[in-house]
């Protein structure tokens, strides 16, 4: 069975998310060990990072997320406003190491052109006998 994995993003602000870190980071992980965390991982990264943390249940991670020492922790990130994102399942970079090569396109991979038609001539039968017949150009 899997767990249910939480990610929190900690942004660079008015300093670095390593101090941050150096700050909270070991009362973030016994606040964990001590709460029935299954798992947890740190990612560093040029512009912060990501500290991922999994449970067996959905209900430990609202038990934990509401502890004094993470709300504390939650609180004091370098950048308040716009510097913190929590969400559930693994973040930041856990995808694919590499840039997206664009997909080949189905099909022939572009719109069919207009069809222009070359002018046709068409005879129509005269009217009134004598009459020469008329062609137009369409």
């Amino acid at each position: 069975m899997s767990g249910y994995w939480w990610s929190i993003e900690i942004l660079d602000g008015a300093f670095p998310a390593s101090f941050w870190h150096d700050a909270h980071g070991n009362a973030l992980v016994e606040a964990a060990v001590t709460n029935k965390a299954v798992d947890w991982s740190l990612h560093r990264h040029p512009w912060g990072l990501v500290f991922e943390i999994e449970f067996n249940d959905s209900g430990d991670w609202w038990a934990y997320r509401q502890l004094p020492a993470v709300r504390a922790a939650l609180d004091a990130v370098p950048d308040p406003i716009n510097g913190l994102l929590i969400y559930p399942g693994r973040g930041g970079s856990a995808g694919a190491g590499a840039h997206r090569h664009p997909r080949p396109h189905l099909g022939a991979g572009a719109a069919a052109l207009p069809v222009t038609e070359e002018p046709r001539l068409v005879a129509f039968p005269e009217e009134q006998a004598g009459e020469p017949l008329t062609v137009l150009a369409l």
